[in-house]
């Protein structure tokens, strides 16, 4: 999926971004540097520069040195990960692999940020995007094993502004539309087959009227950039679920597997059936409970120092989008995105996954029951729902992530799924392994970081054993 739309006259667009960057952040480029160092690549003077040196592919002194830091133990892991840094692709990369319930191993690389000299560790906070949409699940999923909700519940009897919905006579076509002849159910915003569309994949009418009645994943940035266009989001998700109702559905629920806003709904689902805001019953439910104190939808102003900065990549040069110091992340969030909202790090993240591996168990507590557990992470899609030509053809989905079936290829018990800067996660219970990879990098697929990885890890543990 391309996330960042292509720039014809490059730079135009750099001398446009810095500008306008300036203006919005009210800084100088010396004030804007002292304020991050990954901002230094939005001065003209050094993008030049990394033109001259053939787009990103200059190595820091800094990135080196952290890389030479990486021990030897996973050496194919480990080539892997330095890679990116070394060819100068990325300022860090961090991976963490668990092995049952031990403590991970962390293969890492470089810095925070082209520029930083604070090397990425396990607490160094990334954009994890829609690796948000396996915790919303897991969440409801809860729920679910409290007894407040059950999978073919249908949403209007928690939304009843959801009980008469309308389809497009034609997917992204006109907003003609015909009332539906399904509810959407709990199990379908959990499974990418309500029929709701999203901003990030539809065309035309459907598009447009998401952007403009701000239905959108979130706010990727506070600078305006030539990466990612701005569009107000809805203040909060009360009101993006009833914003959300007024509209058309794509596809008759039930009927197909469509990316889309099944996820971000469902934490209004949850504010409602259990009485409390989405980020007060995640902290309670999962947080908390698994000490990951490093995860949410904002990044306090002590802890901002930890956090990357994440790039658009464009012919090669990585540009910031959201620095670090700068970000987005740092000011509460109105929207309380269940599909892509969170921040965290490679250590809270595991720990999420080792949750899963004890199939609700972490540390002697049971969060959820096993049996719920068990199910999240099995395949939930209705029966005949169409996944041909879609990203989990050949595969399940579960609570909020893709499930591997007895004929896909990994075999069965593997859970887990992506981000939009390139993140992913997974847990592979016939294995007994965890896994956690970050960059930060738009799109996704700049470098193949996120689609390399699995078979990365497959070939390091075959060598091993």
């Amino acid at each position: 999926m391309k996330f960042l739309p292509p720039i014809m006259n490059l730079p135009d667009a750099r001398d446009t971004y810095e500008a306008r960057a300036m203006e919005a952040l009210g800084m100088d480029a010396r004030a804007m540097e002292q304020t991050d160092p990954a901002a230094r690549a939005l001065n003209r003077r050094d993008l030049m520069r990394l033109m001259a040196l053939g787009g990103a592919g200059m190595l820091l002194p800094e990135a080196a040195e952290a890389a030479s830091a990486i021990p030897p133990a996973l050496p194919i892991l480990q080539s892997f990960v330095r890679g990116f840094v070394t060819r100068g692709n990325l300022p860090g990369v961090l991976v963490s692999v668990g092995r049952g319930f031990a403590d991970p191993a962390y293969v890492g690389a470089g810095t925070l940020a082209f520029g930083s000299r604070v090397p990425v560790n396990k607490d160094t906070l990334w954009r994890i995007y829609s690796m948000t949409k396996p915790v919303t699940g897991i969440a409801t999923m809860m729920l679910v094993d409290d007894g407040k909700l059950s999978l073919d519940q249908p949403l209007a009897e928690i939304l009843p502004k959801y009980a008469r919905m309308t389809v497009q006579l034609q997917p992204d076509g006109p907003l003609a539309a015909r009332p539906a002849k399904t509810q959407i159910t709990i199990r379908h915003l959990l499974t990418h087959t309500s029929g709701l569309g999203y901003s990030i994949m539809q065309s035309g009418p459907i598009k447009t009227a998401y952007l403009k009645a701000g239905l959108v994943p979130g706010q990727f940035s506070r600078i305006p950039n030539p990466f990612e266009p701005q569009y107000p989001v809805a203040p909060n998700l009360e009101v993006f679920a009833d914003r959300l109702a007024a509209l058309p559905l794509v596809y008759e629920p039930g009927t197909r597997w469509s990316y889309g806003m099944g996820l971000d709904l469902l934490g209004r689902v949850i504010e409602v059936v259990s009485g409390q805001r989405f980020d007060h019953f995640l902290k309670q439910r999962i947080f908390d409970p698994l000490g990951m104190t490093s995860t949410g939808f904002v990044v306090p102003q002590d802890q901002i120092a930890r956090l990357t900065t994440n790039y658009g990549i464009v012919a090669g040069l990585a540009v910031p989008i959201d620095p670090g110091q700068a970000s987005v992340f740092a000011k509460p969030a109105g929207l309380l995105a269940g599909g892509a909202g969170l921040v965290s790090s490679a250590r809270d993240y595991d720990r999420f996954l080792m949750m899963l591996l004890g199939e609700g168990r972490f540390n002697g507590k049971q969060l959820m029951s096993a049996q719920a557990a068990r199910l999240a992470m099995s395949n939930l899609l209705p029966p005949g729902a169409n996944i041909r030509g879609t990203w989990i053809e050949g595969y399940g989905f579960g609570a909020g992530g893709r499930v591997t079936l007895p004929t896909s290829k990994e075999g069965v018990g593997v859970f887990g799924w992506n981000g939009a800067a390139g993140t992913i996660g997974w847990v592979d219970r016939g294995r007994k392994m965890r896994v956690t990879g970050m960059v930060q990098q738009m799109p996704l697929d700049a470098y193949p970081f996120q689609s390399a990885l699995p078979g990365i890890i497959q070939r390091q543990f075959a060598a091993k054993a």
